[in-house]
């Protein structure tokens, strides 16, 4: 069974489960998920989980997020970008330098209120739901990070592309909404390119084509130890060591307290566990049953 991580350029139009179903296709495999979902509009890195990588998927979610987005102004959408319905067009006279200023606002951690066009819960039903029934209700602010916030360039007078490394959790169709407000004229998102996702680049990423075409599609799974690869790896040298992290059980090794990656001696990537004074324990197994 294939086994390992898949970072694909999702192409437009397709949504995140479109890309899972094909690469079940392809690979001949049930167990696939993927992390950070994208609309069907955006492109750009999308990482797969395939087999007993998608244990490793919950981890995704807490690494940052980079994006090459392009802000319309003069235009406000109820989704927040332009496959939405236009609520209202205002004439746009700001300078590169004006949209520089506003920019500064947003850089830091800050308060979003979430759109209504999203999978955000409120008393059981999806947001984009009620939204889909002209329906809208009030949204808490939620703490997001906008670590990296640079204008790209001036496409035209009214439209801008934006680099964005952010945190998980934003959304970078409000992002240039509110941008647009604080410009007074309003604005939306326009395109949307991820070119980093939970530590993967573009560099790395494949599209469903290229895939499709391989002789040995498996070949271009990255192991999942791959994702883990920030942490340091402890190798087990004794067997029975390796066999208790098999069977969860707490480990006694040396070693500088922090995360690992876990080996036995044959190299077999078996966990990512946690050594507190001497103490190892499994934080997820990855070891094959």
């Amino acid at each position: 069974m294939a086994n390992g991580i898949l970072v694909i350029d999702k192409p437009q139009d397709w949504t995140s489960h479109d890309v899972v179903a094909k690469l079940r296709g392809i690979l001949h495999v049930k167990r696939i998920g993927h992390a950070g979902t994208l609309d069907p509009m955006a492109t750009g890195v999308l990482p797969v989980f395939v087999g007993r990588a998608t244990r490793a998927v919950e981890f995704a979610a807490e690494r940052e997020k980079e994006y090459i987005a392009g802000l319309r102004l003069g235009v406000v959408t109820d989704t927040q970008d332009v496959t939405g319905s236009v609520l209202e067009t205002n004439p746009v006279s700001v300078t590169q330098e004006q949209v520089e200023a506003v920019l500064d606002r947003f850089r830091g951690p800050i308060q979003q209120i979430p759109p209504m066009y999203s999978a955000i819960k409120k008393g059981g039903r999806k947001l984009y739901e009620l939204a889909r029934r002209g329906q809208e209700v009030e949204r808490q602010p939620r703490p997001i990070t906008i670590y990296e916030l640079e204008l790209m360039e001036q496409v035209s007078p009214t439209e801008f592309t934006l680099r964005v490394l952010c945190s998980k959790g934003t959304y970078v169709r409000t992002l240039c909404h509110d941008i647009g407000q604080a410009l007074g004229c309003g604005g939306t998102l326009s395109s949307l390119r991820r070119t980093q996702s939970a530590g993967f680049t573009l560099y790395q990423a494949v599209t469903l084509e290229q895939v499709a075409g391989m002789e040995d599609p498996a070949a271009a799974l990255l192991p999942v130890d791959a994702y883990f690869a920030h942490y340091p790896a402890l190798t087990l040298t004794s067997e029975g060591a390796a066999k208790k992290v098999r069977n969860g059980n707490t480990v006694t090794t040396e070693g500088a307290d922090g995360t690992y990656r876990v080996y036995s001696s044959q190299q077999e990537f078996l966990a990512l566990s946690k050594l507190e004074q001497g103490c190892l324990t499994t934080i997820k197994s990855f070891f094959e049953v």
